[in-house]
């Protein structure tokens, strides 16, 4: 083998290893530029789907027992529960006022007269749960902490707005109530499609 032609198939070797490493590194990258894509979409359609959900969180029929204080508000309008009712520790109103009192297992026939489901309360004084006055980004971020839910997993939230009866009220709360912006299906719906993606949150 002459001189010339050992050069020729030394650089050949050499060259043989960079292209496969270049060729596999070009694939690397296209590999992650495609994976960033993708959790990219998934966040967009994540967030888009929260912000469906959160239309329905601040409406008056959710609105009115997730807030900060220890009454609970009332009619489309949010203002201040009558009587000066308040939640207590266990979510059921205070010993000598308990919900049920007036609440009873079903809605009245008369409009704005007390409006009722098994299981009416407000949520426990320990995890309220309040979102009157927050962003969209807080709201979701408060939703999904097990401190402030009740304890619940992104599996249990999505069992509890699907099955929960004062949930589902919100859908038939009587005459004179406005219901949520969006059919209770597709509040569920959305609802899981933004936990299926991860349950994303704006900033």
């Amino acid at each position: 083998m002459t001189r010339r032609s050992r050069i020729a198939t030394a650089t050949m070797l050499v060259a043989v290893p960079v292209t496969c490493l270049l060729v596999a590194s070009s694939l690397k990258a296209d590999s992650s530029a495609g994976a960033a894509e993708k959790t990219s979409d998934g966040n967009a359609v994540g967030l888009s789907a929260f912000r469906e959900v959160a239309s329905v969180l601040v409406s008056p029929r959710c609105l009115n027992c997730h807030v900060p204080g220890e009454s609970p508000l009332q009619y489309d309008d949010s203002r201040p529960h009558t009587m000066s009712v308040k939640r207590g520790a266990d979510g059921n109103g205070t010993p000598a006022m308990r919900c049920t009192n007036c609440h009873q297992s079903t809605n009245t026939e008369f409009a704005h007269a007390p409006p009722g489901v098994s299981g009416w309360r407000m949520p426990r004084a320990k995890t309220p749960l309040a979102w009157q006055g927050l962003s969209t980004g807080e709201l979701c971020r408060s939703l999904k902490d097990p401190s402030k839910n009740g304890g619940m997993s992104l599996s249990a939230l999505v069992e509890h707005v699907t099955s929960d009866k004062l949930v589902n009220w919100g859908w038939n709360p009587g005459t004179g109530r406005t219901t949520p912006p969006l059919p209770h299906q597709q509040f569920v719906d959305k609802f899981r499609q933004w936990v299926d993606r991860g349950a994303p949150c704006e900033q």
